[in-house]
């Protein structure tokens, strides 16, 4: 462990490695692809990987404001990377969902995380690897 990890709590230790491990996950992603991707664009694809939804359930759903969530879906347009389409029965809302090219992007970077997961368990060992991923889905109650 880095000498600066040594002195944070919980909460900022969660923080560090959830930073780095979006850093390692961009630059990989990034470096292996010509379409280059955000954190933030990738929170969005998460949410609407699989499914057909609106531009306000991503909105509500992402913990980004509402004006970058639109610029961010702006740009995954641009990059041809999802569709956004008029709703029958409702003028007011878009609806939203993946191309073919955003599911198998989304997909493609799923690969690339995995190779990170396992380059931890490689390190840590795949019981401990477990062990926090279990730690992680269970109720903290908070």
């Amino acid at each position: 462990m880095k000498l600066e990890l040594h002195n944070l709590d919980l909460i900022d230790l969660l923080s560090e490695r959830h930073l780095l491990l979006r850093k390692i996950s961009e630059e990989l992603w990034n470096d292996n692809s010509d379409i280059h991707i955000s954190n933030s664009e990738w929170f969005i694809m998460a949410r609407i990987y699989k499914k057909q939804t609106t531009i306000s359930y991503v909105s509500k759903n992402v913990d980004i404001s509402r004006q970058a969530t639109h610029k961010f879906i702006k740009n995954l347009e641009l990059k041809g990377l999802i569709e956004i389409m008029n709703l029958k029965n409702n003028n007011k809302e878009k609806g939203i969902q993946l191309t073919t090219l955003g599911e198998e992007c989304y997909e493609k970077n799923e690969a690339l995380k995995a190779t990170i997961e396992k380059k931890i368990a490689d390190k840590l060992g795949d019981k401990q690897v477990s062990f926090l991923i279990e730690i992680l889905k269970s109720d903290w109650g908070l």
